[in-house]
């Protein structure tokens, strides 16, 4: 008995170490947003990550942030073509550029997009809400903006169930005015840095790219930032180069080349190895003089050239081993002689590994693009098997993946876009109908329009 309750003791000090340890790694995830007058969202639309008391796949897909909130890492939308199920994926390139973005002028649009359908809505600012987690902070983020100004904009976050302000900026005039938090529950300002950055702070520029141009300690303003504008990757779409991406990132970390050949050969290709080499090429003064005045090359890329007179590229030779009658044989093959749907793998399992292994956000649109439904079925297999505190949202015409519901994918995870006759897209997911839990196949019911989101 002594031993056994040396054991039991050994066994909860253990428990009691990872968990301290489980609450020290990094937390990054959003929980919910609301849209309101952006492309085909003319009335408020939230879209949310919250789980379901449902303990289908829990210990994968469930992250639990804390107590009382539960947070997905996975999210498929469901909708007919022109529907509204991209525009919810460009809220985010929106928001990321925006961000980000440092305007010229004050002439310069935000490039916000309202909903053009209505006369009245197209003259109205679009509104955005995100609220989202760094570690075990939960943080409120607010914007409102038309295309030639904002109006508001607001980042609050929770010591408790109340949210505290950070800071707030409001339009007075034609001038932005930025207040900060002074009671001692915010980041501390003085005065002088405080006029600073409402100088920068242009009636068209985010508050994020103002304060970038001040060199103040702003701890807890700054950890929103950088996940805001770090962490959202870019929205991968049907024609998205991602085979540019994939080869500059393998080139890099070949720790992403073995996981993309690892994956390649649990789905049964015959690619057995895969090399990326940057390779310089000299170049003309007269392409020299072109890359120079080309406003897509970089400021750093520009002063590479000037000294080195060479252009970057990429070469990634794909090897293959076969077996035939006279045993194994190896050819390397260029990227050229790829098929469409080899490179799309190449592409996706590249951004799939930055996603985990960063602890980011990313929309894939019509993921099922180039892709056999059950290498598709494999990529989403392979990423919700292996837990790690990153969320993925994917819109499809795929609806055979409503047949691994239960299986593989968890009820709460799937969401439809419907567009009403006036041009407005309606948003709402699976959970929200009655008698789900009683269907023999979703899919039937979703072809049957039972839940909308179809052809009429």
């Amino acid at each position: 008995m002594h031993f056994f309750r040396i054991e039991f003791v050994y066994f909860v000090f253990l428990f009691v170490l990872l968990q301290k340890n489980y609450r020290k790694e990094i937390l990054i995830m959003i929980q919910e947003i609301k849209i309101k007058n952006f492309r085909s969202f003319k009335d408020e639309v939230v879209f949310s990550f919250e789980a379901s008391n449902d303990k289908f796949a829990e210990s994968s897909q469930v992250v639990q942030i804390n107590e009382n909130t539960r947070l997905l890492r996975f999210a498929v939308i469901y909708g007919y073509n022109a529907s509204g199920k991209s525009n919810l994926l460009n809220v985010f390139d929106f928001l990321s550029y925006f961000w980000s973005n440092k305007p010229d002028d004050l002439s310069e649009e935000t490039e916000v997009e309202p909903f053009k359908l209505d006369q009245s809505s197209s003259n109205e600012p679009s509104q955005f809400e995100l609220i989202f987690f760094v570690n075990e902070t939960k943080y409120w983020y607010q914007l409102i903006l038309d295309r030639h100004q904002i109006y508001y904009e607001k980042l609050l976050y929770y010591k408790s169930t109340q949210p505290i302000m950070l800071f707030e900026r409001k339009l007075e005039g034609n001038r932005s005015l930025i207040e900060f938090n002074d009671n001692g529950n915010g980041d501390k300002i003085g005065t002088t840095d405080k006029k600073t950055i409402n100088s920068y702070c242009l009636k068209n520029t985010s508050f994020f790219v103002a304060r970038n141009q001040v060199n103040v300690d702003l701890p807890l303003i700054d950890t929103a930032k950088d996940w805001l504008r770090n962490q959202i990757m870019p929205s991968i779409y049907p024609d998205t180069r991602l085979t540019n991406y994939a080869q500059r990132k393998t080139s890099e970390n070949r720790n992403i080349t073995k996981h993309i050949i690892d994956f390649l050969h649990e789905a049964d290709f015959n690619i057995t190895n895969i090399q990326s080499d940057v390779i310089n090429r000299r170049i003309s003064d007269d392409m020299i003089d072109f890359l120079l005045e080309d406003q897509d090359t970089s400021n750093v890329e520009k002063e590479r050239i000037k000294k080195e007179k060479t252009i970057r590229h990429i070469q990634t030779i794909f090897e293959h081993t076969i077996e035939n009658e006279t045993g194994l044989e190896t050819y390397q093959m260029d990227k050229s002689d790829e098929s469409t749907g080899t490179l799309r793998t190449f592409g996706l399992e590249t951004a799939l590994y930055e996603l985990t292994n960063h602890k980011s956000f990313l929309p894939i649109d019509e993921i099922e693009t180039s892709l056999h439904p059950k290498l598709l079925e494999k990529i989403l297999f392979e990423y919700l098997r292996n837990y790690s505190k990153s969320q993925i949202i994917i819109a499809t015409h795929n609806d055979g993946l409503l047949d691994l519901v239960d299986d593989l994918i968890r009820k709460d995870s799937v969401w439809f876009t419907e567009k009403k006759k006036s041009g407005v897209t309606d948003l709402y997911k699976l959970t929200d109908f009655r008698g789900v839990n009683r269907l023999s196949s979703i899919r039937e019911a979703y072809r049957n329009k039972r839940f909308g989101a179809t052809m009429k």
